[in-house]
C-alpha cells in the first residue's frame, strides 16, 4: 500500500437517505493536493485509494471529482491498468479524457475482441480495486462476526461419523436445525462478546471459523438429523459447533466515499484481541447497515478528548477545580469493507497514533 503513514430511530433515518448520495463536501474538504500531477498512468497494483492520494487531499472526495452517483460508487468498473487519468485544473475534475478534447471524461474500458461474457468477466477481474484485496480477503468470506439473531436459529452439529473427535475432509457429521433451503454452510464457534462501548448492549459475537460442510441428505420423516460432509477444515470442529449459510460472493469493487449521512461510531474491538492497532489492521465499529454504513465508506478516527482540571481555577473547601473538556484529536482514517446489520469491519488506513478500543470513528468533517 502506498503513501501511508505507519503506527486505527436508526432505521427510519436510514430510509430517508437510502436513495440519496452524501451531501457534497466543501471546497476545502475536497481540495486537490498542491503538488497534484497533470496526469497519472494506471498500472497493475494501483488502487483507487493510491490514485486518489496522488491528486486529492482526502480519498473520500473521489466520487465528487468524478460526479459519481450511488450506483456507480457500488460498481465502479471503469478504471483499468493502461488508462490515463487527467487532472482538469480549470474544472477541478478528474477525467479519462485529456482536458479540452471533449467527452464526459468517463472514458470506456479497453477494447477487446473476446466474447461479451468473457470480456465482462475479464474486465471486472482487472478493474482497479479500492484497496489491496489481499489485506481483507480472509475477512470477506469467513463468519468473523455473528449477530444475535443468527446465533438463535443456527443449525448445530450433534454427532460425527463413528463418534470421531477430530474431523477431516470427507467425514460425515449430523446436524439438527432448520436449513432454510441451504446446501453449503460454514462452521463456527462463538467467541468474544462484542459490546457497544456507548450503551453496553451486546451487538454480536466474534466467531472462530472452523471450516465448511455440504449437505448430503436432509433428515427423512422420523429422523431428527441431517447428514453433512466436511468439505474444508481450518480448525478442529465437532459436536455443538454451529452452522451459518455460506455468504454470497463478496463485493470487491467499490469507491472510497463519505457515508450517506452522519455516522458517529466507536471502535468496539481490534481483531486478534490486541490492545493497540496500527495501519493495515482490522477493527470492528458499533455501526452497520441499519445506521447507513455501506462498503467503501470512509470514517475519520479520533482519540476522545480528555477532561482536565482548569489550572486557573482554585478548589474551595475541598471541591474539585473546574473541569475543561479538550477537543477530540483526529489522527487517521478507517475504510469500511464489510458491513453487518449492527456491526462493521474497517481497515485502518493512514494513522499518526495507535488505535484503541473506544476511539471515535465518524463521518469526515
Amino acid at each position: 500500500m502506498k503513501n501511508f503513514s505507519t503506527v486505527a430511530t436508526r432505521a427510519a433515518a436510514v430510509a430517508l437517505v437510502a436513495c440519496a448520495f452524501a451531501a457534497p463536501a466543501s471546497a476545502a474538504e475536497c481540495s486537490f493536493r498542491p503538488n497534484a500531477p497533470d496526469q497519472h498512468v494506471v498500472v497493475k497494483g494501483d488502487t483507487l485509494w493510491d490514485i486518489s492520494g496522488h491528486f486529492l487531499q482526502n480519498p473520500w472526495c473521489w466520487p465528487q471529482v468524478w460526479g459519481m452517483n450511488r450506483e456507480e460508487i457500488r460498481n465502479p468498473h471503469w478504471i483499468y491498468p493502461g488508462q490515463i487519468i487527467y487532472f482538469d485544473r480549470s474544472r477541478g475534475r478528474l477525467s479519462l479524457t485529456r482536458p479540452g478534447s471533449g467527452g464526459d471524461g468517463r472514458g470506456e474500458p479497453p477494447i477487446t475482441k473476446l466474447s461479451p461474457q468473457v470480456r465482462t468477466e475479464s474486465l471486472e477481474r482487472d478493474a482497479v480495486q479500492s484497496i489491496p484485496a489481499g489485506m481483507i480477503e480472509p475477512y470477506l468470506t469467513q463468519p468473523l462476526v455473528v449477530e444475535n439473531d443468527e446465533l438463535a436459529g443456527a443449525p448445530r452439529i450433534v454427532a460425527s461419523q463413528e463418534g470421531r473427535v477430530y474431523l477431516g475432509t470427507g467425514d460425515r457429521v449430523y446436524v439438527t436445525g432448520q436449513l432454510q433451503g441451504g446446501k453449503t454452510f460454514q462452521v463456527f464457534r462463538p467467541g468474544t462478546v462484542l459490546k457497544d462501548p456507548q450503551t453496553g448492549k451486546v451487538l454480536a459475537r466474534e466467531a472462530a471459523y472452523l471450516g465448511s460442510v455440504t449437505l448430503d441428505k436432509e433428515a427423512a420423516p422420523g429422523v431428527d438429523a441431517h447428514t453433512f460432509r466436511v468439505t474444508e477444515t481450518r480448525q478442529e470442529m465437532g459436536v455443538n459447533d454451529l452452522l451459518i449459510p455460506m455468504p454470497p460472493s463478496p463485493v470487491r469493487n467499490y469507491v472510497p466515499h463519505a457515508p450517506a449521512h452522519t455516522i458517529d461510531a466507536r471502535v468496539m474491538s481490534i481483531y486478534a484481541g490486541v490492545t493497540y492497532a496500527g495501519q493495515s489492521q482490522v477493527v470492528t465499529v458499533n455501526r452497520g447497515s441499519i445506521d447507513g454504513l455501506d462498503v467503501g465508506a470512509v470514517l475519520q478516527l479520533y482519540h476522545l478528548g480528555k477532561t482536565v482540571p482548569d489550572p486557573a481555577s482554585k478548589g474551595v473547601l475541598g471541591f474539585r477545580k473546574q473541569q475543561i473538556k479538550l477537543p477530540d484529536e483526529q489522527y487517521g482514517s478507517l475504510f469500511i469493507f464489510r458491513v453487518f446489520k449492527n456491526v462493521s469491519y474497517g481497515l485502518i488506513m493512514q494513522v499518526t497514533a495507535p488505535v484503541e478500543v473506544g476511539d471515535v470513528a465518524r463521518s469526515p468533517e
